[in-house]
């Protein structure tokens, strides 16, 4: 499958990119600014639900470069930011995405508590960013504001290097990407994750992308493949009955009180987690998904009201989806597991359900050969094909190709960048949107592909 995701890398690209392009656009890229710019991002805290801080500063930084930014959310406490470049001519339109929420503790001590300890919730990468020892260290240059300082900066030497875009190059900052999911009582918007950013971006912010590139952290892979998942609520019933009444059964199995049937259940759920992950493996040239699983948290019972145990436990599982697999395929193998457990009383039902998705390999080629064509002029090499593990989860690619859009992910170091990192990401993203967009007619000979591609994965004949 390796080869497969070679040889559409070696497709040309809609326009032809050029050595004389990057040296315009590298010398228009500041090392200096695009660190301060990401750590300017990185350093306002935005867990997820909390993002508006950040989506102003994105805004007002559209608005001083001349990106005629926008707001468009399900609130005005969560938008999206959207600005553009080019759109002068007739040129293919490329969407670059990336999230503005940042993986974090909610940061109310009465939750936190029961998930995290202490030293985890002292460890200050949860907020905070910054340079030493010539890398850069905290959670949201990683996830996902280093990448978005990559693009924004992409689009701003395009700009001063002289480069008027034909097609759009869209430039968005989402909220929620990361998640919550609303679950139980934790409901309305304050909850919502995907459904109100990228989701909600598409559907109502106005843009109309022909490809779409998730900016993340791939170790400057890309992958067309991603994951979704699904949570299960899996309620364990028994009988409440007053402690000074009760008769102690001879095994646990025996019971009344659910909590005591856990252990039989979760040794199934540990198993079934272990096949499910054998049998979900999937591969294309675009990726290898690994779809995993685990128990994510559990409830029973209310600690100041004790005296009669508790009727029910609530475990809550998590599983992953590759994009071939559905949700009924997890809900037809649990009810399976749990039948020859034997343990009677239980109810299982998806409580948060997202599919994953891919591209189309044909129809995504020529975007990955502009990231290829983009990659090889700018860090000397082939882009390669992305570790699994980011074809393992969610990412925002995943919006576009479920409305086909043909969508990748692809960016910089995932973990302690460079700022050197940082500013070849955003060269390879500029290259990569010249590439797909083209530059718009100014009485110059385009730079459009010829329509018959041969051998020079450059692009050029």
């Amino acid at each position: 499958m390796a080869d497969g995701f070679a040889n559409l890398a070696g497709v040309a690209a809609p326009y032809v990119v050029t050595e004389a392009d990057r040296a315009a656009i590298a010398a228009a890229i500041s090392e200096a600014e695009i660190v301060e710019l990401a750590l300017t991002l990185g350093n306002i805290p935005a867990p997820s639900g909390k993002e508006l801080e950040a989506a102003n500063y994105v805004y007002d930084w559209m608005a001083r470069e001349g990106f005629s930014p926008r707001k468009v959310g399900a609130t005005p406490e969560r938008p999206n930011v959207i600005g553009t470049h080019g759109g002068k001519g007739v040129g293919k339109n490329l969407l670059f995405t990336a999230h503005l929420d940042t993986e974090a503790p909610t940061w109310n001590p009465d939750l936190d508590a029961y998930k995290y300890s202490p030293a985890t919730l002292a460890n200050p990468e949860w907020e905070k960013c910054w340079l030493e020892d010539g890398k850069l260290y905290g959670y949201p240059i990683a996830n996902d504001r280093g990448p978005m300082a990559c693009f924004l900066i992409a689009a701003k030497a395009l700009k001063a290097a002289g480069y008027e875009l034909a097609g759009k190059m869209y430039l968005t900052a989402c909220p929620g990407e990361i998640g919550p999911e609303p679950i139980e009582e934790h409901r309305g918007v304050a909850y919502m994750g995907k459904d109100i950013g990228a989701h909600y971006l598409f559907h109502h912010g106005g843009v109309a992308p022909d490809y779409a590139i998730a900016a993340e952290g791939c170790d400057f892979g890309l992958t067309w493949v991603g994951c979704g998942y699904a949570v299960f609520r899996i309620t364990i019933w028994g009988e409440g009955v007053f402690t000074p009444l009760l008769t102690h059964p001879a095994t646990a199995a025996e019971h009344p009180n659910p909590l005591y049937k856990i252990g039989k259940l979760t040794e199934a759920i540990h198993a079934w987690s272990g096949q499910w992950e054998k049998t979900s493996l999937y591969e294309s040239p675009g990726g290898v998904a690994q779809p995993k699983s685990q128990l994510a948290s559990i409830r029973g019972g209310i600690p100041y009201a004790f005296g009669a145990g508790t009727e029910r436990v609530n475990l809550y599982l998590e599983v992953g989806l590759n994009p071939r697999q559905r949700v009924a395929d997890i809900q037809h193998s649990l009810e399976a597991m749990v039948r020859e457990t034997g343990v009677t009383g239980i109810e299982i039902e998806p409580v948060v359900v997202r599919h994953g998705f891919e591209a189309d390999a044909a129809e995504v080629a020529p975007l990955v050969g502009a990231v290829d064509v983009a990659t090889q002029l700018s860090l000397g090499h082939p882009v390669a094909r992305a570790a699994s593990v980011y074809s393992s989860m969610w990412r925002d690619h995943n919006v576009f190709n479920m409305h086909r859009i043909p969508a990748i992910t692809t960016g910089f170091a995932r973990w302690r960048p460079t700022p050197k990192d940082l500013v070849d990401s955003a060269l390879v993203y500029a290259l990569t949107a010249l590439a797909v967009c083209g530059r718009a007619e100014t009485g110059e000979a385009s730079n459009r592909a010829p329509p018959v591609y041969g051998d020079n994965p450059f692009g050029g004949e």
